[in-house]
């Protein structure tokens, strides 16, 4: 059986908006008379598009000689996911590698303002795969999961305070804690001291509920991977409560992961090889 492609036709108001934000992102910085020469668009057109790109912010006009310039939103944007592409490159060995040393699986999180997100995962490659974790994209809560209290314990001051900022205007129930001092200076400390971080024990998996109402039944342990002051996101194993207590996984794994954490660090900043 021969596949047919919907035949579709393209949206050309669309098509006209992409041409002039890259010829803003190539050129640096456009005139009206230079991007009406360039793309042969019409200027009333043009005003239209420009006006649609600003109130989105991805361009802005600037003062001095009444240029176009895209934003930096969007260099901003594709520089994280350079590094982000980085990140994933460099850990991926690694978590294939701590799969088949502890069995368990793994998702390496990075944050995203108010929670931390899957960007990559060994679940496929564990050799214990009745839990599978992410996928990719999946959500994590920043104060409860393990992963989020590694990162939030490692990560800079002032990224630490605005993201603590963030959390409290958060209506988000899982987000609550953020408003209690006491709950977040106990976490600092006991992750800081033990050199990773745990599940908040009534985290049962769900953003928001807990253990009583949504519960994987599993733990979860993580390391925070540093860059010197900088931290790009943290390494987790997570197990069934069945067949760990707390104490023993701890025993079991912790030293395992860190050493994940801290190879994925050595590769990003070329003192290791590959």
């Amino acid at each position: 059986m021969t596949t047919r492609t919907p035949q579709v036709k393209s949206i050309r108001a669309l098509a006209r908006g992409l041409e002039v934000l890259q010829l803003l992102q190539t050129s640096g910085a456009l005139t009206l008379a230079d991007l009406h020469r360039l793309s042969g668009i019409p200027k009333a057109s043009l005003l239209r598009i420009l006006k649609t790109l600003m109130e989105h912010g991805l361009a802005w006009q600037r003062m001095a000689d009444n240029a176009y310039v895209a934003s930096f939103t969007l260099t901003e944007l594709a520089a994280r996911m350079d590094r982000e592409s980085e990140l994933v490159e460099a850990a991926s060995p690694i978590l294939a590698r701590l799969s088949e040393q502890v069995q368990w699986p793994s998702v390496l999180a990075v944050p995203r303002l108010t929670h931390m997100e899957v960007i990559e995962t060994n679940a496929s490659r564990a050799r214990i795969d009745s839990i599978p974790l992410g996928p990719v994209g999946f959500q994590v809560n920043m104060l409860r999961s393990a992963s989020g209290r590694a990162w939030l314990s490692a990560c800079e001051d002032p990224i630490r305070d605005a993201t603590l900022n963030r959390l409290r205007q958060s209506r988000r129930p899982g987000d609550r804690f953020a408003h209690s001092p006491d709950y977040i200076d106990r976490l600092l400390t006991e992750t800081r001291s033990q050199g990773f971080a745990l599940r908040d024990p009534d985290f049962g998996g769900d953003f928001d509920a807990g253990r009583a109402t949504v519960d994987d039944k599993r733990d979860s342990l993580a390391v925070a991977i540093r860059l010197g002051n900088h931290c790009p996101g943290a390494i987790n194993i997570t197990w069934t409560k069945r067949a760990f207590t707390r104490d023993k996984a701890v025993a079991t794994f912790a030293d395992a992961v860190r050493q994940a954490a801290s190879d994925v660090a050595l590769r990003l900043t070329g003192s290791s090889a590959p």
